[in-house]
Protein backbone atom coordinates (compact mmCIF):
# COMPACT_ATOMS: atom_id res chain seq x y z
CA UNK A 1 0.00 0.00 0.00
CA UNK A 2 0.90 3.56 -0.42
CA UNK A 3 2.81 5.92 1.89
CA UNK A 4 1.99 9.27 2.69
CA UNK A 5 4.43 10.50 0.77
CA UNK A 6 3.43 8.46 -2.35
CA UNK A 7 -0.14 9.50 -1.96
CA UNK A 8 1.01 13.31 -2.28
CA UNK A 9 3.64 11.81 -5.17
CA UNK A 10 0.36 10.35 -7.17
CA UNK A 11 -1.57 13.58 -6.70
CA UNK A 12 1.33 15.71 -7.69
CA UNK A 13 0.60 14.21 -11.56
CA UNK A 14 -2.92 15.92 -11.44
CA UNK A 15 -1.11 19.27 -11.75
CA UNK A 16 -1.23 21.02 -14.85
CA UNK A 17 0.94 23.97 -15.87
CA UNK A 18 -0.11 27.43 -14.58
CA UNK A 19 -2.51 26.10 -11.85
CA UNK A 20 -3.13 28.05 -8.67
CA UNK A 21 -2.90 25.76 -6.37
CA UNK A 22 -4.24 25.32 -2.42
CA UNK A 23 -2.89 22.30 -0.35
CA UNK A 24 -5.26 21.12 3.10
CA UNK A 25 -3.26 20.67 6.41
CA UNK A 26 -1.72 16.83 6.45
CA UNK A 27 -1.03 14.91 3.49
CA UNK A 28 -1.75 17.04 1.17
CA UNK A 29 1.46 19.65 2.31
CA UNK A 30 3.72 16.85 0.55
CA UNK A 31 2.62 17.23 -3.02
CA UNK A 32 4.63 20.35 -2.40
CA UNK A 33 7.92 18.40 -2.54
CA UNK A 34 6.39 16.40 -5.77
CA UNK A 35 5.72 19.13 -8.09
CA UNK A 36 6.92 17.01 -11.70
CA UNK A 37 9.75 18.98 -13.86
CA UNK A 38 8.68 21.68 -16.09
CA UNK A 39 5.27 22.24 -14.10
CA UNK A 40 5.00 25.70 -12.86
CA UNK A 41 1.72 26.51 -10.60
CA UNK A 42 1.73 28.50 -7.59
CA UNK A 43 0.81 27.24 -4.12
CA UNK A 44 -1.48 29.48 -2.58
CA UNK A 45 -1.65 29.43 1.65
CA UNK A 46 -4.60 30.96 3.09
CA UNK A 47 -2.90 32.48 5.50
CA UNK A 48 -1.68 35.24 2.81
CA UNK A 49 0.56 33.36 0.71
CA UNK A 50 1.07 32.78 -3.21
CA UNK A 51 4.33 31.03 -4.40
CA UNK A 52 4.58 28.56 -1.31
CA UNK A 53 7.98 26.28 -1.90
CA UNK A 54 8.75 22.52 -0.81
CA UNK A 55 9.00 22.24 2.95
CA UNK A 56 12.45 23.28 4.25
CA UNK A 57 15.43 21.67 5.31
CA UNK A 58 17.29 22.37 8.69
CA UNK A 59 19.54 24.65 7.04
CA UNK A 60 16.98 26.91 5.14
CA UNK A 61 14.45 27.44 8.31
CA UNK A 62 12.92 30.52 8.65
CA UNK A 63 10.23 30.38 12.00
CA UNK A 64 8.52 33.16 10.30
CA UNK A 65 7.21 31.58 7.28
CA UNK A 66 4.69 29.16 8.05
CA UNK A 67 1.85 27.55 5.60
CA UNK A 68 -2.37 27.45 6.86
CA UNK A 69 -1.43 24.66 9.26
CA UNK A 70 1.14 26.64 11.29
CA UNK A 71 4.45 23.95 9.38
CA UNK A 72 7.60 26.52 8.11
CA UNK A 73 7.88 26.78 4.69
CA UNK A 74 9.93 28.33 2.20
CA UNK A 75 9.27 30.94 -0.84
CA UNK A 76 9.52 31.13 -4.41
CA UNK A 77 11.30 33.94 -6.44
CA UNK A 78 8.40 36.06 -6.82
CA UNK A 79 6.03 34.82 -3.70
CA UNK A 80 3.98 37.54 -2.37
CA UNK A 81 2.60 38.27 1.13
CA UNK A 82 -1.14 39.84 1.84
CA UNK A 83 -3.46 39.32 4.42
CA UNK A 84 -5.93 36.76 4.83
CA UNK A 85 -8.86 38.89 4.08
CA UNK A 86 -7.39 39.07 0.41
CA UNK A 87 -6.64 35.69 0.19
CA UNK A 88 -10.41 34.03 1.62
CA UNK A 89 -11.29 36.72 -1.91
CA UNK A 90 -9.07 35.13 -3.78
CA UNK A 91 -10.32 31.65 -3.02
CA UNK A 92 -14.10 32.91 -3.28
CA UNK A 93 -13.61 34.40 -6.40
CA UNK A 94 -12.91 30.75 -7.59
CA UNK A 95 -9.21 32.07 -8.30
CA UNK A 96 -8.01 28.84 -7.24
CA UNK A 97 -7.70 26.02 -9.94
CA UNK A 98 -6.87 23.14 -7.79
CA UNK A 99 -7.35 22.08 -3.87
CA UNK A 100 -5.65 19.42 -2.11
CA UNK A 101 -7.90 18.48 1.22
CA UNK A 102 -7.39 15.98 3.77
CA UNK A 103 -10.52 14.24 5.26
CA UNK A 104 -12.06 12.51 8.16
CA UNK A 105 -15.05 11.06 5.81
CA UNK A 106 -15.50 11.12 2.18
CA UNK A 107 -19.27 10.01 1.14
CA UNK A 108 -20.06 8.29 -2.38
CA UNK A 109 -21.86 11.06 -3.70
CA UNK A 110 -18.65 13.16 -2.94
CA UNK A 111 -19.75 14.77 0.39
CA UNK A 112 -16.89 15.38 2.73
CA UNK A 113 -16.44 15.81 6.24
CA UNK A 114 -13.18 17.22 7.40
CA UNK A 115 -13.23 20.11 10.05
CA UNK A 116 -14.37 18.59 13.66
CA UNK A 117 -15.12 15.41 15.50
CA UNK A 118 -17.87 15.67 17.98
CA UNK A 119 -16.28 15.83 21.52
CA UNK A 120 -12.49 16.01 20.48
CA UNK A 121 -10.62 19.19 20.52
CA UNK A 122 -9.87 20.13 16.76
CA UNK A 123 -7.73 23.67 14.90
CA UNK A 124 -11.06 24.29 13.79
CA UNK A 125 -12.19 24.82 10.43
CA UNK A 126 -9.66 26.92 8.84
CA UNK A 127 -9.94 27.98 5.23
CA UNK A 128 -12.22 24.21 4.57
CA UNK A 129 -15.39 25.78 4.35
CA UNK A 130 -14.52 28.31 1.43
CA UNK A 131 -12.44 26.20 -0.22
CA UNK A 132 -14.88 23.73 -1.06
CA UNK A 133 -17.68 26.03 -2.16
CA UNK A 134 -15.42 27.73 -3.98
CA UNK A 135 -12.58 25.42 -6.00
CA UNK A 136 -13.05 24.18 -9.62
CA UNK A 137 -11.51 20.81 -8.51
CA UNK A 138 -11.29 19.15 -5.08
CA UNK A 139 -8.85 16.35 -4.41
CA UNK A 140 -9.00 14.43 -1.57
CA UNK A 141 -5.73 13.08 -0.01
CA UNK A 142 -6.17 10.34 3.11
CA UNK A 143 -5.80 7.17 4.96
CA UNK A 144 -9.00 4.95 3.41
CA UNK A 145 -9.14 3.62 6.80
CA UNK A 146 -9.39 4.78 10.40
CA UNK A 147 -6.87 3.69 13.50
CA UNK A 148 -10.02 0.89 14.29
CA UNK A 149 -9.81 -0.52 10.84
CA UNK A 150 -13.17 1.39 9.74
CA UNK A 151 -13.77 2.40 6.21
CA UNK A 152 -13.71 6.66 5.41
CA UNK A 153 -15.30 5.90 2.27
CA UNK A 154 -18.85 5.29 3.04
CA UNK A 155 -22.49 5.72 2.04
CA UNK A 156 -23.06 9.45 3.59
CA UNK A 157 -20.68 11.12 6.10
CA UNK A 158 -21.12 10.83 9.80
CA UNK A 159 -18.99 13.43 10.89
CA UNK A 160 -20.33 17.34 9.96
CA UNK A 161 -19.72 17.89 6.76
CA UNK A 162 -17.77 20.60 5.00
CA UNK A 163 -18.98 20.46 1.70
CA UNK A 164 -21.99 18.97 -0.24
CA UNK A 165 -20.83 16.73 -3.79
CA UNK A 166 -17.96 18.52 -3.95
CA UNK A 167 -15.16 16.17 -4.22
CA UNK A 168 -13.99 14.86 -7.44
CA UNK A 169 -11.38 12.50 -6.98
CA UNK A 170 -9.95 10.85 -3.49
CA UNK A 171 -6.18 9.19 -3.54
CA UNK A 172 -5.55 6.55 -0.41
CA UNK A 173 -3.04 3.70 0.27
CA UNK A 174 -5.30 1.74 -1.58
CA UNK A 175 -5.56 3.71 -4.92
CA UNK A 176 -7.20 6.34 -7.04
CA UNK A 177 -11.41 6.51 -7.21
CA UNK A 178 -13.26 9.19 -9.50
CA UNK A 179 -16.42 10.56 -7.86
CA UNK A 180 -19.09 9.15 -10.33
CA UNK A 181 -23.06 9.48 -9.92
CA UNK A 182 -22.81 5.59 -9.70
CA UNK A 183 -20.09 5.87 -6.36
CA UNK A 184 -16.25 5.69 -6.17
CA UNK A 185 -14.94 4.68 -9.31
CA UNK A 186 -11.54 2.87 -8.88
CA UNK A 187 -9.15 3.69 -11.70
CA UNK A 188 -5.72 2.92 -10.35
CA UNK A 189 -4.35 0.09 -7.86
CA UNK A 190 -1.53 1.17 -5.22
CA UNK A 191 0.83 -1.58 -6.31
CA UNK A 192 0.70 -4.91 -3.95
CA UNK A 193 -3.21 -4.25 -4.00
CA UNK A 194 -5.85 -6.56 -5.71
CA UNK A 195 -9.60 -5.43 -6.24
CA UNK A 196 -10.39 -7.63 -3.25
CA UNK A 197 -8.55 -5.80 -0.75
CA UNK A 198 -10.58 -2.62 -2.33
CA UNK A 199 -14.02 -4.43 -2.18
CA UNK A 200 -13.08 -5.01 2.08
CA UNK A 201 -12.25 -1.54 2.62
CA UNK A 202 -15.20 0.80 0.97
CA UNK A 203 -18.27 0.95 2.76
CA UNK A 204 -20.14 3.47 -0.24
CA UNK A 205 -20.78 2.44 -3.88
CA UNK A 206 -17.75 1.19 -5.58
CA UNK A 207 -17.73 0.77 -9.40
CA UNK A 208 -14.51 -1.29 -10.59
CA UNK A 209 -13.16 0.39 -13.71
CA UNK A 210 -12.76 -2.00 -16.53
CA UNK A 211 -9.15 0.02 -17.36
CA UNK A 212 -8.36 0.31 -13.81
CA UNK A 213 -4.64 -0.06 -13.87
CA UNK A 214 -1.47 0.02 -11.27
CA UNK A 215 -0.26 3.46 -10.13
CA UNK A 216 2.76 4.58 -11.37
CA UNK A 217 4.41 7.61 -10.08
Amino acid sequence: MLTKEQIAQRIAKELQNGFYVNLGIGIPTLVANYIPEGVEVVLQSENGLLGMGPFPTEENIDADLINAGKQTITTLPGSAFFDSAMSFGMIRAGKVDLTVLGAMEVSDNGDIANWKIPGKMVKGMGGAMDLVASAKNIIVAMQQVNKAGVSKMLPKCDLPITGLACVKKVVTEFGMYEITPEGFKLVELAPGVTVDDVKKNVSGRLVISEEVKEMSF
